[in-house]
């Protein structure tokens, strides 16, 4: 017997619960002990009776009923595995041991030293300010006025003509968007997005009670003629769009499709959550959404993808001012406010260029990333822009995501599957591999080695179970 169903045993004979319950408890504390890691493969129901002492159907029960609480999954032909699930850790948090860690889409770190200076004199400043105490009490809800007007500035980069009176200063993009689902959608209503899209909105929508209509896209973005006719038949409530180096599949929608897009949903009314973080990063920038259809769209951005993920400032961008007394009311109950240190450094990073040249290195250390991955992904089928710092990968058969993903968490490198970012429709065999989790270039060109190690092989032959 081995040392997880030995646990499990132990666990169901001192537990006063029915056994099905109890073997479903045991694997909740395992997961949350970090015992059993994300995707790794379970006992099949069969050995595991044996293993236990128990019949199928109890084994059977305590599946399912660890599947209904969401701790794990299970597929014909695949076994069950436990359930990846999105990581609220710190940016650079120390994984398992021997795990690198590329399941989180954190930019590269560059490592100039003159820029790494500059980073620490900007929070020294904070330090040297005359009066800390305006840092520790409440600010005005959605920013004060010069911070939204630094924010409008940085903005305007992408959103030409856009003013402090029609932005809110938010604590990270993840709020705004919460926010904005919360102001548009009431529970049972449905918003339209990409079939596969930005996981963070599917967590929302579901503890707000709101359908996601998934619309199928390519590498231009979604299809405005899916977009129409779901239009015509189920008007949803407001459009959600990642259209800038797509989170997962790096797709950047086409001025064609951004146009067809906006005109569509000028003709039937509906708002338009531009969720647009890597915008800053590709050196060809696209027309916003918020340029195209300005009356309808709420454009929403931040710092987490061109600082770094600890640098929970975010920005909104209104179809008009009237919005921003509801939306600040919304985050207020929610959030309460952006915190007061991070949003005036990020005021003084604006005005000063600091947030300028971070996101320039941000790009070269991702153009370095990308240029190793060419090297060394010599047989991989994959999906990425020269900027961006993730790749979505194409699962060679005869492995299944699952397995392939499972197979390299086994080799010391996490990886994100594809049923994590599907809203509708059968999951691609895919994974998303993020360039920015390794520290340097050595550790990224390693875990990438890895994987191309991977791709070579068939699964028997790579299998470390006999």
């Amino acid at each position: 017997m081995s040392n997880e169903t030995s646990r499990w045993a132990a666990a169901i004979r001192n537990s006063s619960k029915p056994a099905y319950v109890a073997l479903a408890d045991a694997l909740a504390a395992d997961i949350q002990s970090g015992q059993l890691a994300a995707l790794q493969r379970l006992p099949t129901l069969r050995s595991l009776a044996g293993a236990l002492d128990l019949n199928f159907s109890t084994v059977a029960r305590g599946y399912a009923e660890a599947q209904r609480r969401g701790l794990i999954d299970s597929r014909a032909g695949s076994g069950s595995f436990v359930r990846e699930t999105l990581s609220s850790g710190p940016v650079r948090r120390s994984p398992p041991a021997g795990i690198i860690d590329m399941t989180m889409n954190m930019p590269p770190e560059p490592r100039d030293p003159a820029l790494l200076q500059r980073v620490r004199d900007g929070f020294a400043s904070l330090a040297a300010d005359g009066d800390p105490w305006s840092m520790l009490r409440y600010q005005e809800f959605g920013g004060m006025p010069e911070d939204r007007e630094a924010g409008a500035r940085w903005l305007s980069r992408h959103v030409p003509g856009v003013d402090g009176s029609r932005v809110l200063v938010c604590p990270g993009a993840q709020g705004a968007l919460l926010a904005l689902f919360a102001l548009l959608a009431r529970p049972g209503d449905s918003i339209a997005c990409e079939a596969v899209t930005y996981p963070g909105i599917k967590g929302l929508a579901a503890q707000l009670g709101i359908r996601l209509a998934g619309l199928p896209a390519d590498d231009a973005g979604i299809d405005p003629e899916a977009f129409g006719a779901l239009c015509a038949a189920d008007l949803p409530k407001a459009l959600y769009l990642n259209p800038t180096l797509n989170n997962p599949t790096t797709a950047v929608m086409s001025p064609e499709r951004r146009e067809a897009v906006a005109e569509i949903a000028r003709r039937y009314n509906v708002p338009i959550i531009e969720d647009d973080p890597y915008a800053c990063l590709p050196q060809q920038r696209s027309v916003a959404l918020a340029a195209l259809a300005p009356e309808l769209t709420f454009h929403v951005t931040g710092f987490s993808k061109c600082l770094g993920a600890g640098m929970r400032i975010g920005y909104v961008s209104l179809p008009s001012a009237r919005y921003a007394a509801r939306l600040s009311a919304i985050m207020r109950t929610t959030t309460v406010m952006a915190p007061p240190p991070l949003v005036r450094l990020a005021t003084r990073w604006i005005d000063d260029g600091t947030v300028r040249a971070m996101t320039l290195a941000i790009r070269e250390e991702s153009r370095a990333r990308q240029r190793i991955a060419v090297q060394v992904l010599r047989r991989a089928d994959y999906f990425t822009k020269p900027e961006a710092f993730h790749l979505w990968l194409a699962v060679p058969a005869p492995w299944t995501r699952i397995e392939f993903a499972t197979h390299l968490r086994a080799h010391g490198v996490g990886v994100v599957v594809s049923d994590t970012f599907t809203v509708s429709g059968a999951a691609p065999e895919a994974v998303r591999v993020c360039l920015g989790g390794p520290a340097d270039r050595d550790g990224c060109r390693h875990t990438l080695e890895i994987i191309e190690d991977a791709i070579e092989q068939a699964p028997a032959v790579m299998s470390r179970v006999m």
